[in-house]
């Protein structure tokens, strides 16, 4: 989880490097727990995911390994036979959806602090390429937390204990499904019948986001606070944030290159909170669901998108305009 930045700490989960040499590559996979490798299960799904990983996330031989189990032998041989081997991903063209996969995993998605996120799960991980040429993706953490009057019943990496860490129960892996458009959506059953699920949807300019949860237990649930986190360090130029380098107006966290002119925005409705960490780095606008009586449904919508320009607050406007909160 994270430790919050100086003038915007409060309680939560959260803590920068260069582009790694193969060995330095290989200590970060160590210290992040990472070696927990899903070896796909046939022919189609590993070539699926060698795709994501080197033809798009263009990770090294180490990283596909840590993701999937196989050797670099092994998957130098893989990709050859899908003939994807120095294959590069094809430009977006005009008018179409902002590219969005699901985050294999393989490579740690902070570029620091990594012991507040030991064995980061790719479950609830999807990255969100930039519109700009070679300008890298940002991973979403969707959700990386979610805290109740119970505890905190949900993590998506290894910090601190959850309520099913605290009982001996390990959550099964799951994976993202794939829908019409590039959409992607998750569902998740916890042990005490909380189910929750995410939504990424995107378009050509934006990508709409939501939450849902839904209370299977007898007792009403409180303090639904959400921890979503859209980590910046492989976005190129993003990697080093510093508090000047970030506008909050909240729903609405920004984070923008030294030139100014490019910026990542995040928001959620309802909004808890916006705060950012240089030392991941990431931007946070964390919701809150409402009080969820049982058996109700309670849901949060998001936004994420790319902005070329000065005037972020006239940015902020104009996304407001847009009724994505509807």
């Amino acid at each position: 989880m994270h430790a919050m930045p100086t003038a915007h700490r409060s309680p939560s989960l959260h803590g920068v490097r260069p582009v790694l040499s193969l060995a330095a590559a290989v200590a970060v996979l160590a210290v992040g727990g990472l070696p927990e490798f899903r070896r796909p299960a046939n022919d189609g799904a590993l070539r699926d995911w060698l795709e994501n990983m080197v033809v798009f996330h263009r990770f090294n031989p180490v990283e596909v390994g840590a993701a999937t189990g196989l050797t670099p032998d092994e998957v130098a041989a893989a990709l050859r036979r899908f003939d994807l081997a120095g294959k590069r991903a094809p430009r977006r063209a005009p008018g179409a959806a902002l590219r969005v996969l699901p985050y294999p995993g393989g490579r740690h998605p902070r570029l620091g602090f990594f012991d507040g996120a030991v064995r980061p799960q790719r479950d609830t991980k999807v990255s969100v390429f930039t519109p700009w040429e070679d300008g890298g993706y940002v991973v979403l953490d969707l959700p990386e937390a979610i805290f109740s009057n119970l505890g905190l019943i949900y993590l998506a990496h290894t910090h601190i204990p959850t309520l099913w860490d605290q009982k001996g129960i390990t959550l099964p892996r799951l994976e993202w499904q794939r829908g019409p458009g590039g959409t992607l959506a998750s569902e998740r059953t916890l042990p005490n019948g909380i189910v929750f699920g995410a939504r990424v949807q995107p378009t050509s300019t934006a990508v709409r986001m939501s939450l849902w949860l839904r209370n299977g237990t007898r007792e009403t649930l409180t303090g639904l606070r959400v921890q979503n986190c859209v980590m910046l360090g492989y976005a190129a130029g993003f990697a080093a944030r510093t508090p000047t380098h970030t506008v909050f107006n909240a729903p609405y966290a920004a984070a923008r290159l030294d030139d100014g002119r490019r910026w990542v925005i995040t928001a959620w409705d309802p909004v808890q909170r916006c705060w950012a960490n240089d030392q991941v780095p990431c931007l946070h606008s964390d919701p809150q669901f409402p009080d969820c009586a049982p058996g109700d449904t309670q849901r949060v919508r998001g936004w994420l998108s790319f902005h070329e320009g000065t005037d972020i607050e006239a940015e902020f406007k104009r996304i407001e305009a847009a009724g994505w909160r509807r």
